[in-house]
């Protein structure tokens, strides 16, 4: 891990449209991560959690989404915010989505709880117009 200060980093947004642009999403965040000074396995962590996001936007909203990465420091740390957004139908129960095997589409079931584990922190907002995922990781 760096221990210097990196730069921050412009925000990259990146529209989900179709599973290629959820590849290129997981690319650009282990980039983003590893330019922000987060190790290999921290970096491999935002990138894995950016990939669950996106693959629900692509299940779960119609491929009608997006993912932005930003940086910032928290105190003398640097903080990497994944914010996924979309236009799907919502999440009917946060606490059942966040359920290790609950799934509605025949998956596994557990890729919102894993984003849960490999972030620090998780905000989820949703309505019947759409949901927005907060997830935080510290360095």
């Amino acid at each position: 891990m760096n221990d210097e200060a990196p730069c921050l980093l412009d925000a990259v947004h990146i529209p989900i449209q179709d599973y290629a642009d959820v590849a290129e999403a997981g690319r650009n965040a282990l980039l983003f991560a590893e330019a922000c000074g987060f190790s290999k396995v921290l970096a491999y962590y935002i990138a894995t959690a950016v990939i669950e996001l996106g693959n629900n936007i692509m299940a779960h909203a119609d491929s009608d989404g997006s993912i932005v990465l930003t940086s910032q420091f928290e105190d003398t740390r640097i903080v990497i915010e994944i914010i996924a957004e979309d236009r799907g139908p919502g999440i009917f129960d946060v606490d059942l989505a966040l359920t290790d095997g609950y799934t509605t589409n025949n998956g596994l079931g557990c890729g919102l709880p894993g984003v849960a584990r490999l972030m620090d922190e998780l905000h989820i907002e949703t309505s019947d117009q759409g949901t927005r995922i907060r997830a935080r990781k510290r360095r």
